[in-house]
């Protein structure tokens, strides 16, 4: 096949006659698909069913009855299989509940209001205060920022990370810069792993930060998910920070939304005895302990046997990615009109289209009974400067309904590509 570009006006028209017939008939079959959020279908959450069969002792490994207050920081089996999936010791993790967001929300809140040193050090003595931005990233942190009035500057996203050039000019030119957003494995959207080199350089980069108190945001979401065992390898932040004397600057997240069940999962923050006393002391004002019940209930169901778990997790999800890059592949791939990632786990694909396009897409496709995320959400603020960027989510439509989503998708690319290269493009 021709490739966009190399057609005559003749073949335009006809691939342009084709391509809006197709859209046609899909959008008089009335669909309702989405694929908007990257949730666990529903097949995912039954893998966890064990976890509501009864306890036989509600007794924690250190004596502490679950079922009453107390043991703000988790009780010691949750912080170890935090310490599993961040690469740390039991001793280094905060345990909380479902939501590592509200964690990120609280260390961020702490660090511009309180300190993480204290308050000779808390970001708002600065005039104004700043985070790099990964882009394309993950748009709930961006949302945190918005919340908290913290600027964004943004770092271009590589094949293999951040630009950590970039990054450390940024971060040394300017201490209004406090701290950078990551989300090192499968990263959100684009399904990269951060390299070695990418790890090793942003262990360093507190050292290089014209600010005292930068603080790395290390959200490990996707730590466990992948599609193939064993999984690839991430370099262990916390190891490269302790090498260069940067520890402290370290708030490392993950949790179990995306293992066992979204709503009752289990979350973790991970750092220096400095990071965990100060997010303790803010969240003792809020609560007098975390759901120890479920803290018991997912270390009994998940230790020693993570890989396992996430084995079942990506025999479902797998075959929705292949299923992406196959629609994507026949409908685009000969036109030359578009490119997209081929995660080795995570939740995202990342699809980049000709410049000028995406928002009209996505609209395109809601006329169609396609639901997307907004274009631009992977930017903060929601402005991406070439819209050419949309997010798919495959996770939680069965296949059947994939399938058509992704070929009203395709279909939306071809045609707003046709009309972008009759405009001169």
């Amino acid at each position: 096949m021709t490739t966009l570009r190399e057609m005559r006006p003749a073949q335009l028209d006809s691939l342009e006659q084709a391509t809006q017939s197709t859209l046609d008939s899909l959008r008089a079959k009335k669909l309702s698909l989405d694929l908007s959020r990257g949730k666990p279908g529903p097949e995912q959450l039954d893998l966890s069913a064990a976890l509501d069969a009864p306890l036989d002792s509600y007794i924690a490994a250190d004596g502490t009855d679950t079922r009453n207050y107390g043991a703000l920081r988790g009780i010691p089996e949750a912080r170890a299989l935090g310490g599993e999936l961040l690469g740390v010791a039991a001793e280094q993790v905060f345990a909380f509940g479902s939501s590592s967001l509200f964690l990120m929300h609280q260390v961020t809140a702490t660090a511009l209001r309180q300190g993480l040193w204290g308050n000779g050090r808390r970001w708002r003595n600065a005039e104004q205060v700043r985070m790099l931005t990964p882009v394309p990233g993950y748009d709930r942190h961006f949302t945190i920022c918005e919340s908290l009035g913290i600027d964004m500057v943004n770092v271009p996203m590589l094949d293999s990370g951040p630009d950590m050039a970039q990054a450390a000019a940024l971060a040394a030119e300017d201490s209004a810069v406090k701290g950078i957003w990551c989300v090192p494995k499968y990263a959100n959207p684009t399904g990269c792993i951060y390299t070695d080199e990418t790890v090793t350089a942003m262990a360093n980069l507190p050292k290089q930060a014209a600010a005292d108190d930068f603080v790395i945001f290390w959200d490990n979401a996707y730590a466990a998910h992948d599609f193939e065992f064993p999984g690839v390898p991430l370099a262990n932040l916390y190891d490269l920070a302790l090498a260069a004397g940067t520890e402290e600057h370290l708030a490392m997240f993950a949790s179990t939304s995306k293992m066992t069940y979204a709503s009752a999962g289990l979350s973790f923050c991970a750092g220096s005895d400095a990071l965990l006393t100060a997010l303790e002391k803010a969240l003792s004002v809020m609560c007098i302990g975390p759901d120890k019940v479920s803290q018991l209930r997912h270390a009994r169901f998940l230790s020693g046997r993570i890989e396992a778990h996430m084995a079942q997790h990506a025999a479902l999800l797998k075959p929705k990615f292949a299923l992406v890059e196959q629609v994507l592949h026949n409908a685009l791939n000969e036109l030359d009109i578009a490119s997209w990632t081929k995660p080795k786990g995570g939740y995202f694909v990342s699809l980049t289209t000709p410049p000028g396009t995406a928002r009209g897409i996505v609209q395109l496709a809601a006329a169609a009974g396609l639901k997307l995320t907004p274009a631009g959400a992977a930017f903060p603020y929601g402005l991406d400067p070439n819209d050419d960027h949309i997010r798919i989510a495959p996770s939680f439509a069965p296949l059947d309904e994939l399938g058509a989503a992704m070929q009203v998708l395709a279909q939306c690319v071809k045609l707003a590509s046709i009309q972008h290269r009759r405009a001169g493009n």
